[in-house]
């Protein structure tokens, strides 16, 4: 019986990459200079800060557009609100989603059970699996999860016969 599994993975070295690419955009521009402005990794979550909120703005904007072009899902990023402290320093964190929470991972089997596809879909754990009689079967929902819109990034992994 054929299977494969959605899953939501972000890698992370290409958010590392990212990050120091953005780094070194920030210790050359000029509007920087003095500015005590800093990225850091940590894990799943970059921490920004700087000496004002329009600062931390421009580092958000940097750090998302290295993202992008790193071609990282903007849908697995999560931008928390900036944090501006009464003496005008900011500081914000932006998280990586990594897996499917119940919620989507719930939303992703009634949206396969709703295509009428003789094929099962189950949660296990941060991913779905899906089994189905026939290969055509799968193969028809990776088409329909991927022109339908979900609220992460998804991927499709160990495809087996």
């Amino acid at each position: 019986m054929p299977t494969f599994d959605i899953v939501s993975k972000v890698d992370l070295m290409e958010v590392q990459n990212a990050v120091n690419q953005a780094q070194k955009e920030l210790a050359n521009r000029f509007d920087f200079k003095g500015a005590n402005a800093e990225i850091k990794l940590e894990k799943n979550e970059i921490a920004l800060s700087a000496n004002d909120q329009f600062k931390i703005k421009a580092l958000e904007e940097m750090v998302v557009g290295k993202l992008s072009k790193r071609n990282v899902s903007l849908k697995n990023v999560d931008r928390g609100e900036p944090n501006i402290s009464p003496l005008g320093h900011a500081r914000q964190s932006i998280k990586i989603k990594q897996g499917i929470d119940g919620q989507i991972a719930k939303q992703i089997t009634a949206f396969i059970r709703d295509t009428k596809l003789k094929v099962t879909a189950s949660i296990q754990g941060d991913e779905v699996r899906v089994s189905g009689k026939s290969r055509d079967d799968l193969q028809e929902v990776i088409a329909a999860v991927r022109g339908h819109d979900f609220p992460v990034a998804l991927d499709f992994v160990n495809f087996r016969d």
